[in-house]
């Protein structure tokens, strides 16, 4: 009868965590890319462009520096998956989306911010990236972007 607690103490209970991680993480996940798509479609009448010079004949003023910042965190679940991909090779979806995530939310806030500024422009964009947290073995961490670029009011003069 101890051997039976042992083993659901031992085995049971860290496979119901991971289950319950991977069903509570696809929720959120799937939930903010709802959100994200959402909140891009509001700002479609901004234009976003990692381009340093505007086009010859479009008129811009007003510029002024827009930035947005994004910091996602993982879950264990998707820490353990790739370890998993580790032993094996391969790509690690769960961290693609991650990311995936974090750059979209990135943009969108500095095309908000952009939006707020009364400008219909963000040029020479740029993407910053890095890691909070989990380098250790085992650990959850994040991933942190910062999107920032030139806002300004551009007209075609054509």
């Amino acid at each position: 009868m101890q051997d039976f607690f042992f083993l659901i103490f031992s085995v049971g209970i860290p496979i119901v965590l991971l289950m319950a991680g991977l069903v509570i993480g696809r929720f959120i996940e799937s939930s903010h890319f709802s959100r994200l798509a959402v909140r891009e479609a509001e700002l479609q009448d901004v234009l976003v462009a990692n381009i340093k010079r505007l086009p010859e004949n479009w008129d811009a003023g007003g510029a002024v520096l827009v930035t947005g910042e994004a910091v996602i965190a993982t879950d264990y679940f998707k820490v353990w998956v790739a370890g998993l991909r580790n032993l094996f090779g391969g790509r690690v979806r769960g961290y693609e989306t991650l990311v995936e995530r974090a750059r979209r939310e990135a943009i969108v806030r500095m095309t908000e911010q952009a939006q707020a500024q009364g400008c219909n422009l963000v040029w020479n964009v740029r993407l910053e990236t890095s890691t909070i947290g989990g380098q250790e073995k085992r650990k959850a961490g994040g991933v942190e972007v910062i999107a920032y670029g030139t806002a300004m009011v551009a007209t075609d003069t054509q």
